[in-house]
C-alpha cells in the first residue's frame, strides 16, 4: 500500500492533539488469539510507521511495529487508554523487514518482534480488557507531508486457548 500523508494514531500526551485517521485493515475477534505479519517499508520521513493494531474504540488501542525517527527505524509500541504512551527500541542497522507477533490472552497483549522470522524477542506486555470484541489488523501512518510505501505479507490470525 501507499500510505497517505497527514495520517496518524495518537491521543493527547505530549503533543496535545488527537489523530485517528491512518489506514487500518482489520478483522473483529473476541477471545484469545495470536496474530502475525511480515512488514517491509520504505521509511523516509519523520514518524513513518507500519505494524499491527488491536483496538476496541478510538480511546483504547495498542499499535506496534516500525516507526521512523530522526533517520532511524525504531521497534515501537503505543498503548492508549484515553492517553497514548510510547516506547521504542532504536535499530541503527535499518532492517529490511520486521516480523511481528501479537498475543492476546486474558487481560493482556504480548508483543514480540523478529528480524529473521524465526527468533522473536518480547517488546512489551500491556493490559488489554478481557472478553471484549477487538479489531485486530494491519496499520500504517505518515504523519508528515510525505507518503510512503509498505508491504504486508503472511498476515495470519490463530485462535489460542
Amino acid at each position: 500500500m501507499t500510505v497517505d500523508p497527514e495520517t496518524d494514531y495518537w491521543r493527547i500526551t505530549h503533543y496535545g492533539f488527537i489523530r485517528d485517521n491512518g489506514p487500518f485493515y482489520y478483522t473483529e475477534l473476541a477471545g484469545n488469539f495470536e496474530v502475525s505479519v511480515k512488514i517491509t517499508g520504505v521509511y523516509q520521513d519523520l514518524f513513518h510507521q507500519a505494524g499491527l493494531m488491536i483496538r476496541t474504540d478510538d480511546k483504547n488501542w495498542i499499535k506496534t511495529g516500525i516507526e521512523y525517527v530522526d533517520g532511524v527505524q525504531n521497534v515501537s509500541a503505543v498503548v492508549t487508554r484515553d492517553f497514548s504512551d510510547w516506547s521504542v527500541v532504536p535499530r541503527h542497522d535499518s532492517p529490511e523487514s520486521i516480523w511481528l507477533k501479537l498475543l492476546r490472552k486474558g487481560d493482556y497483549v504480548e508483543i514480540k518482534y523478529s528480524f529473521d522470522g524465526t527468533k522473536f524477542e518480547m517488546l512489551r506486555l500491556a493490559y488489554f480488557p478481557a472478553k471484549v470484541k477487538a479489531m485486530i489488523g494491519m496499520v500504517a501512518a505518515a504523519p508528515g507531508k510525505k507518503s510512503f510505501d509498505v508491504r504486508f505479507e503472511d498476515f495470519e490470525v490463530t485462535p489460542v486457548k
